[in-house]
């Protein structure tokens, strides 16, 4: 899971660009419709006739779009309401922040940069927790198909860590309402699961991020919905590219790389397959606290300082587009998108840095659902066409 998004709401009146006051829609409060912030009540009369639009839509099908004044970027539309908070049992240690939803640990300005080096034991309860975080992440995986929802998966997820007597790492950190996060076609990352039903033709990203024993371990893929997705070359052209440039990414992992180095083996290969780099969201590091440093950009020609030294366990996760990098974040303060609404894809991993080089912690089983695959053959030549 990617470093956390811009705290401010942002007014839903169309075209306004103003943040958000605590000002709510009545009737969407006794219907049990969250997120909906104005910055002001002539805004809120101003939007009346097309905002009050969404009380029908809840009152005949029970689902609703929140955000109807939102000027999405492509064609997703979230689809609420979410379901009830999912509970973690008490005997399953939780982070600082479970009940308040803000982190504590890792917040001191005394050498806020200062970068963890894990000791042996350290080490070993890195590679347990990432164990099962991909684990979990399998599973999940094994079930995604056309008609299931994203909520669906939340709860696959959900369940699984709680199997694992570990806590879902993203539940309420910084207040994030899910334990996973299902981020699909032009979302770029922190997609909230909903009653969205995935479609054949989607792709999907699954972020999954483990606490159990006091460490986290997180990783994430991108997946095929169905076989039109396979079939589709623009699909299989991001999520493969995503792809290679994590894994041409960890091959320079080794004591006395510099951080700033994987963004231009990032951006150089994304660029040779035509796709670009998002820039607003890095990896960073990770150990018993979810997010710190060092941050990892994925960018050519970043400032990022350091170096890699042994016992540093750190993520890289490039998050690439088919269009431009620039990113536009939902109302709902989490949810990513491309900024013209074309696909993005997204790998992760969480790694530690070793005497001689690299161990990918995260790494995929045999059996690991997915993978790579080839460029669909265009119809011409398979109908033998010149």
């Amino acid at each position: 899971m990617a470093e956390e998004p811009p705290t401010k709401r942002k007014c839903l009146g169309a075209d306004c660009e103003n943040d958000a006051t605590t000002l709510q829609c009545p009737k969407c409060l006794t219907l049990g419709i969250k997120d909906s912030f104005f910055c002001s009540q002539e805004c809120f009369k101003k939007n009346w006739a097309t905002h009050k639009s969404m009380h029908k839509t809840e009152t005949k099908t029970g689902f609703y779009n929140p955000f109807p004044n939102f000027h999405f970027t492509g064609p997703l539309r979230p689809v609420y309401p979410l379901s009830p908070r999912r509970e973690v049992p008490k005997s399953i240690p939780h982070p600082d922040y479970a009940e308040d939803g803000i982190p504590k640990n890792g917040r001191s300005l005394v050498r806020s940069n200062r970068i963890t080096q894990l000791d042996a034991k350290g080490q070993e309860a890195m590679r347990k927790v990432c164990r099962l975080a991909r684990e979990v992440l399998d599973i999940a995986a094994a079930a995604i198909r056309p008609g299931i929802t994203t909520d669906d998966i939340d709860k696959i997820v959900h369940q699984a860590c709680i199997e694992r007597n570990a806590y879902p790492s993203p539940l309420n950190y910084n207040h994030f309402p899910k334990s996973v996060c299902t981020s699909v076609n032009e979302v770029i990352c922190h997609g909230i699961p909903d009653q969205r039903v995935l479609l054949d033709g989607d792709i999907i990203n699954l972020d999954v991020t483990l606490y159990h024993e006091g460490y986290h371990g997180d990783l994430n893929e991108t997946y095929y919905v169905g076989d039109r997705a396979k079939a589709d070359p623009d699909s299989v052209r991001v999520v493969e590219t995503a792809r290679e440039c994590l894994e041409e990414a960890i091959k320079l992992v080794k004591p006395g790389t510099l951080f700033r180095d994987f963004g231009n083996v990032i951006e150089a290969h994304a660029k040779s397959r035509g796709c670009s780099v998002i820039r607003t969201y890095v990896g960073h590091g990770i150990n018993t606290i979810f997010h710190c440093p060092p941050n990892i950009p994925h960018y050519a020609k970043n400032k990022a300082v350091g170096e890699c030294k042994p016992g540093m366990t750190f993520t890289i996760e490039p998050m690439i587009a088919l269009g431009k990098y620039r990113d536009v974040t939902w109302p709902d303060n989490w949810t990513s998108t491309t900024i013209d609404g074309k696909r993005t894809a997204q790998f992760e991993h969480t790694l530690l840095v070793t005497e001689t080089g690299v161990e990918i912690l995260t790494a995929r089983k045999a059996d690991s659902p997915g993978g790579p695959i080839p460029m669909p053959t265009p119809a011409s030549e398979t109908n033998g066409s010149s």
